[in-house]
């Protein structure tokens, strides 16, 4: 049987002009630099081109989450399955949250970037400034806030939770609809490969928005901020590395047999479109046509990805551990660890939900120290000038992270196909670049006939039937 989903790739017939426009974005970051350096001024003024870029894929995310989740839940007949994958998902997403904020604390402390850093008035007057724009919510308000006004509300305002909560009712809705629902479930995949084509049309500008964001923030901060909080920032930079090889890569090799460096070249544009936004959001819609494409089922990826991207959140964690603790040291107010862990406890759970917004952690960490220990809040204004470039570190964790639990938790639920990962990895089953929709998970392929890993027919239209029963992996 043929993978259609590589089928413009299919025997050589077209060739991959999207290998040119990542060499682009390579290009054109390298550009933003040297102009930010070299006239700051001018360079600081085109920081509209890389908002508006960053504003053009956020204009898809809710779409996108909601298309994924209610195929995903829609796509199977028993609630309890997804009740398993989703429970398996938030149990994990805690687990590491933890992990990464212990390994943060440990670092912090070892390192202790913030001693010799002095605060000026106008620093002190940042960080409240960014403690406004980060203003603490209650729990209330915060669960509240997850409700939108309308059902449709929640895909025009770009409201992650809200979309999730809307998602998940309409899939459930749908599933217990039954054969009655499954028109709806194939108009919504139809909705969704004219996203995916839509996010495909939106990345040629990807080189423009890339040089507007950098030449704008290197022209900004220079290289003073980078000199004088180097310590803290590479050893932010290191943490994150080596939790995503050491941490995740051990896991991902003992409990999926996956090697964690051949996944990361795997999602190496992903990465590249990351580190030109400082947002793990502008990939989010990427990750998910991958990782199904990589062989982890429709139900799996359609709830863990858009769930990680509120709840999974390692690289913020890691970053409010060690940048709490920078601030409480420059400031010789240092912090007791029963009130770092009371603390970064606060802020883990106030900022669900802020996930792959470019200057979120910032603003959480502003908000939560306003909010739980305000003489901290002044040392707010040491970082503001780093930020940007620990945001990169942050949304690259955060993003490894995502695709890292993608992959273990289809392994524990029997929905992940090794020898598919395997022939993708390898190179052998290409990714579609033109559509980003790959359509092996339709009936006759193993997604849909393997044991576990579907409880009812697909929706999917027009399926190509396997030959004999068993579906053949070597044409693409």
């Amino acid at each position: 049987m043929s993978i259609t989903g590589a089928g413009p790739q299919a025997g050589g017939r077209r060739r991959d002009r999207t290998h040119y426009l990542y060499l682009a974005v390579i290009a054109a970051v390298v550009a933003g630099v040297a102009v930010g350096l070299a006239a700051p001024s001018f360079a600081v003024e085109l920081k509209p081109i890389g908002t508006g870029f960053v504003n053009l894929i956020k204009m898809m995310i809710s779409p996108v989450i909601f298309c994924t989740i209610v195929l995903g839940i829609g796509s199977v007949t028993k609630a309890a399955k997804v009740g398993k994958v989703g429970g398996l998902a938030l149990g994990y997403f805690l687990t590491m949250s933890t992990v990464a904020l212990a390994i943060g604390l440990l670092v912090g402390n070892l390192l202790e970037p913030g001693g010799g850093l002095h605060l000026t008035a106008a620093l002190a007057k940042s960080g409240h400034a960014q403690a406004a724009a980060g203003g603490a919510q209650s729990t209330a308000d915060f669960l509240l806030g997850m409700i939108p006004t309308t059902m449709f509300s929640a895909l025009t305002e770009g409201k992650v939770l809200q979309t999730l909560l809307v998602a998940l009712l309409a899939g459930f809705a749908l599933q217990a609809m039954g054969p009655a629902g499954a028109p709806v479930l194939r108009g919504i995949e139809h909705v969704q490969r004219l996203v995916f084509r839509v996010m495909s049309m939106i990345m040629w500008v990807a080189p423009i928005g890339a040089f507007g964001a950098m030449a704008a923030v290197v022209g900004a901060t220079g290289t003073a901020a980078l000199k004088s909080l180097a310590v803290i920032m590479i050893g932010f930079y290191l943490t994150c590395g080596l939790f995503v090889v050491v941490v995740l890569g051990t896991l991902l090799r003992l409990v999926a047999g996956v090697n964690v460096f051949t996944l990361l070249r795997y999602l190496g544009r992903e990465f590249l479109l990351i580190l030109s936004t400082s947002s793990s959001e502008s990939a989010l819609p990427r990750l998910i046509a991958k990782m199904e494409h990589l062989g982890v089922s429709r139900p799996v990826v359609g709830i863990t990805v858009p769930t990680g991207y509120s709840f999974n959140l390692d690289g913020t964690a890691i970053y409010l551990t060690m940048a709490s603790i920078f601030i409480s040291e420059a400031m010789d107010k240092p912090m007791s660890v029963g009130e770092q862990l009371s603390l970064l406890v606060f802020m883990v759970i106030a900022s669900k939900g802020a996930a792959g917004v470019t200057g979120a952690g910032l603003a959480t960490l502003a908000g939560g120290l306003q909010s739980h220990k305000p003489a901290l809040v002044d040392g707010v204004g040491l970082i503001v000038g780093i930020d940007r470039f620990m945001s990169e570190a942050r949304a690259l964790t955060n993003f490894a992270g995502n695709a890292v639990a993608t992959v273990l938790i289809g392994h524990w639920t029997g929905e992940f196909d090794r020898e598919r990962a395997r022939q993708v990895l390898a190179g052998a089953v290409p990714f579609d670049e033109r559509t980003l929709v790959d359509t092996h998970g339709a009936p006759g392929t193993p997604e849909a006939a393997a044991p576990g890993t579907s409880d009812g027919p697909d929706p999917r239209p027009d399926p190509v039937p396997a030959q004999g029963g068993a579906p053949s992996r070597t044409a693409v």
